[in-house]
């Protein structure tokens, strides 16, 4: 089976000046990178998953985050240097993208060969993404130039994290 690819929080509310999480311009410039990625994937027959932060107003998440990326409003549409490319969008409310939505099912019926992870933010979602991706024993690879975060050592403790301790092959160029 070919790879998956889980584009994780690409959306406008992380990616986008002026929203309450824009995660900055540095992070931007994973674009081109998720970009390639996505386009070589793709071209040896690989799947891509687009999982979008999507929150009801009220959402406990608030408690600990700025209000962001709320059902209903453009925050969490994918950002649109990435629209153009075929594959599946999944809304996730939680960290990791297993959490209530049909992504282990999803995984289930491709049998990928591995599980690739990309996007924001490497501390944050992708983290938790990649360890229950490992838990549920998945191969997982991250491109350490398709992830950022708001925090620079967060997301270099965060890509020794899922390396040294969860068994992630964290890589370089894509």
């Amino acid at each position: 089976m070919a790879n998956v690819v889980l584009v994780i929080d690409m959306v406008n509310g992380f990616l986008q000046s002026g929203n309450n999480l824009y995660c900055g311009d540095d992070a931007r410039g994973i674009i081109p990178n998720v970009q390639r990625l996505i386009e070589r994937e793709q071209a040896v027959g690989g799947t891509v998953l687009f999982l979008c932060d999507t929150h009801d107003p009220d959402d406990l998440e608030f408690e600990m985050f700025p209000v962001h990326c709320v059902r209903g409003t453009d925050e969490p549409s994918v950002i649109p240097e990435l629209t153009g490319y075929e594959g599946r969008l999944i809304p996730k409310r939680r960290y990791s993208a297993f959490f209530e939505t049909d992504l282990e099912e999803t995984l289930r019926s491709l049998q990928p060969d591995k599980v690739i992870i990309c996007g924001v933010c490497t501390d944050i979602c992708v983290m938790h993404t990649a360890a229950d991706a490992r838990n549920r024993d998945y191969k997982v690879e991250v491109p350490a130039d398709c992830v950022a975060s708001f925090d620079e050592d967060a997301h270099d403790n965060a890509l020794r994290h899922m390396e040294k301790i969860l068994g992630v092959a964290v890589t370089g160029p894509a």
